[in-house]
């Protein structure tokens, strides 16, 4: 539903794995859309580049997406995908960075209900500046949260 909302013009994912959550995203997309996803595991990379070699506006990155996405920036979407909890303050900051005026950033595989001061996903995203975060409960085990920079 988020990639195939109007006005989007680039669009990415930290953590590829073998490219289905991202043949899911791109299927929204409109054609010319630019879609970048970007995977540290090399044979993983290469199944999703596999997967979407016919499609020249699909471009998978290999390596950490702390040095491949930033030069690509800004996105008006980002679906985090990958581990989250190792360094929550810094990648916030950084993911912040990649995006857009009034950009959205997905946030997945969340316990539902936590307080932002008992998860530190939560409330490194809740420090940033000019931003919006609703968590939205998708089973009775997992939330996703919903990151809005305000548009300037």
């Amino acid at each position: 539903m988020l990639a195939s909302s109007r006005g989007r013009s680039r669009v990415a994912e930290i953590g590829t794995g073998t490219g289905v959550g991202a043949a899911w995203i791109v299927s929204a997309l409109p054609p010319e859309v630019p879609f970048l996803t970007a995977e540290l595991e090399p044979d993983r990379a290469a199944a999703a580049r596999r997967l979407f070699g016919d499609d020249p506006n699909v471009h998978v990155l290999e390596g950490d997406w702390r040095e491949t996405l930033p030069p690509e920036a800004p996105f008006d979407l980002v679906f985090f995908d990958a581990a989250k909890h190792v360094a929550p303050e810094e990648d916030a900051a950084l993911v912040h960075g990649l995006l857009a005026p009034g950009g959205l950033v997905l946030l997945d595989d969340l316990t539902p209900g936590r307080a932002v001061a008992d998860d530190p996903v939560r409330s490194a995203w809740a420090a940033l500046p000019r931003v919006a975060v609703s968590e939205l409960r998708v089973s009775e085990r997992e939330a996703v949260l919903l990151v809005a920079l305000q548009a300037l």
